[in-house]
């Protein structure tokens, strides 16, 4: 069995701009005398490879300890996309696969932003979790729009993951965030495994 890891190391990956960095504080080493090697944390709940919780952009929306697991595990489909993403291009995505379970989660490969029409085809799609190589969803200088669009849906925003060497194609999706209760995202070490490969193991 493969397995493709899509997320960032996170004191080496990308930090949205006005995020706290990563850093790590080392509480104990071996190499001082200690008997075990302890370190602190210390990191923006957005940092790297990360979910969003709809409380990140809604007082009285679900915090990540609220979210359904079933969201974020299970099959998906990865597709290409590049540039302003409109509704039909969302759409094109979700047809292009007769797995409709994993039509029900979508990754998308390359630079792409995107837009309130495709964040509303995703919703009508009945799309429960997406998936951007950027660390956010919707326009550069204004992303509240896209967020609240999709996160009142409870839609699951999984940002910041890495699709390079990842061919287009249904996959098994593990997504599954830190356990963080009552706050507004968590990293996520994001994995696909190929439905094929899995079909031949058998």
């Amino acid at each position: 069995m493969i397995i493709y890891d899509i997320s960032q190391e996170v004191f080496s990956g990308a930090v949205y701009p006005g995020d706290t960095d990563p850093s790590v504080v080392a509480v104990s080493r071996i190499e001082s005398g200690a008997l075990y090697n302890l370190s602190d944390v210390n990191m923006c709940a957005h940092n790297g490879t990360h979910i969003d919780a709809p409380y990140h952009f809604f007082k009285d929306g679900k915090t990540v300890d609220g979210i359904s697991l079933e969201k974020t595990v299970g099959r998906c489909v990865v597709a290409e996309a590049e540039g302003r993403m409109t509704a039909s291009d969302a759409k094109r995505i979700v047809g292009s696969t007769d797995d409709r379970e994993a039509s029900r989660r979508v990754l998308i490969k390359g630079d792409v932003v995107v837009t309130a029409s495709a964040a509303r085809a995703f919703v009508d799609a009945g799309v429960c979790l997406i998936g951007i190589e950027s660390q956010s969803f919707g326009e550069i200088d204004a992303p509240m729009e896209v967020h609240k669009i999709l996160l009142a849906e409870q839609i699951v925003l999984l940002e910041g993951i890495r699709l390079g060497q990842i061919e287009v194609g249904s996959y098994l999706l593990c997504a599954a965030p830190i356990n963080f209760g009552g706050i507004d995202g968590a990293p996520v070490r994001a994995l696909l495994i190929d439905l094929n490969d899995l079909v031949k193991s058998k």
